[in-house]
């Protein structure tokens, strides 16, 4: 066979084997895409939603809600997703709601509107450097607000989302319990609070994943969640 035509062959065939690939992952990602958005006025849904974070433990934390094919909401401080960039980065690239917890988690109620301002707006900024996203919605430090949060979010465009239950994993430090806690409260459309830091909490995501998914619960982001009753920027859902 003529060099020429050997040359065009490999060259087509190049191109083609280009086009199936690129058309594979067009594919996958339109499978990712369509697989993300959940109605939860047809499916059962349930958010949980993560403070403080990224937390040390959020990589295994990650790890399990992958593998569980699930979403979450992660309230993220700025301190630490200036400290621990890569699992900031993480949770942005695998499709998790990112959600403002402040930069240091200072009690709102206990500071002035500017260093309310700084505290949320350093944080958007961060997460944004860092994740190439800005949080879509703010949850004050203690879940405290007050007219002057309301002010800031509402400048800032951001939702103020509480919860309607919560782990308290913070206080229970103990895996069995907090698998107990969380399935007691579960029910649709809840917005359950937990925390990354926690590592009794991550170490209790497998059993709790796995027994929310045996009750036909889809592990949606809070937005989902809430739908159309989400909030209006600067207005707040409290369960």
């Amino acid at each position: 066979m003529p060099r020429l035509i050997r040359s065009l062959l490999a060259t087509a065939c190049a191109a083609a084997v280009l086009t199936a690939a690129s058309g594979a992952a067009n594919a996958a990602a339109a499978e990712s895409t369509a697989k993300a958005k959940v109605d939860c006025t047809a499916v059962k849904c349930i958010a949980l939603t993560f403070d403080d974070g990224p937390g040390k433990y959020a990589g295994e934390l990650l790890d399990t809600l992958k593998k569980h094919k699930a979403k979450a909401t992660f309230f993220l401080q700025g301190q630490y997703v200036k400290s621990r960039p890569t699992l900031a980065k993480r949770i942005a690239q695998e499709g998790h709601e990112l959600g403002n917890h402040s930069y240091s988690h200072k009690n709102f109620t206990n500071i002035s509107i500017e260093d309310i301002n700084t505290e949320v707006t350093s944080t958007q900024d961060v997460v944004h450097q860092v994740t190439g996203k800005r949080p879509t919605l703010l949850r004050p430090p203690y879940g405290l607000s007050s007219p002057d949060v309301e002010q800031v979010a509402t400048e800032l465009k951001l939702p103020i989302i509480l919860w309607n239950a919560g782990s308290r994993d913070w206080a229970l430090r103990d895996t069995k319990a907090i698998t107990k806690q969380v399935l007691s409260v579960a029910e649709r459309d809840a917005v359950v609070l937990m925390h990354d830091w926690v590592p009794q909490t991550v170490q209790a995501m497998p059993e709790i994943l796995t027994e929310l998914t045996k009750q036909g619960y889809a592990l949606v982001s809070a937005s989902e969640v809430l739908g159309d009753k989400l909030p209006a920027a600067g207005e707040t859902y409290r369960g």
